[in-house]
């Protein structure tokens, strides 16, 4: 059974870092992409980034460029959404997803397996 388990996320203050896990079993995370999103209620989910399967070439919203980072750790089947200069409006609600491909455009329609979500806070 192909599975996602998230951890990590939390309470910051503005301007501090968090970092997210996502754990695969019953497939191999590197030969998959995964994507990152985020939703607040009510809200349609957003792309963060994505992390493509093998080589492992990345891609970020602009919203995150620079201050967010995707790494994948093969030996612990484990990705990882590093989340720096953390700002009020990047709180929501966290998910990571896999799929075949990160696709031209990030879209969450693409993305088969899903995690179950992690709340991320950004407040003083």
């Amino acid at each position: 059974q192909l599975q996602l388990v998230q951890s990590g996320g939390g309470l910051v203050q503005p301007g501090g870092s968090l970092r997210l896990s996502c754990a695969a079993s019953g497939f191999s995370i590197d030969l998959h992409a995964i994507g990152w999103f985020r939703q607040a209620s009510g809200k349609e989910r957003e792309g963060v980034g994505c992390i493509g399967a093998g080589g492992g070439s990345t891609m970020y919203a602009d919203s995150v460029k620079g201050r967010f980072t995707i790494s994948r750790d093969n030996a612990n089947n484990t990705v990882y959404l590093q989340m720096n200069s953390l700002r009020p409006e990047d709180t929501d609600v966290y998910y990571c997803a896999a799929a075949w491909g990160c696709g031209y455009i990030l879209s969450a329609v693409d993305f088969t397996w899903w995690g179950q979500g992690t709340q991320v806070t950004v407040s003083s």
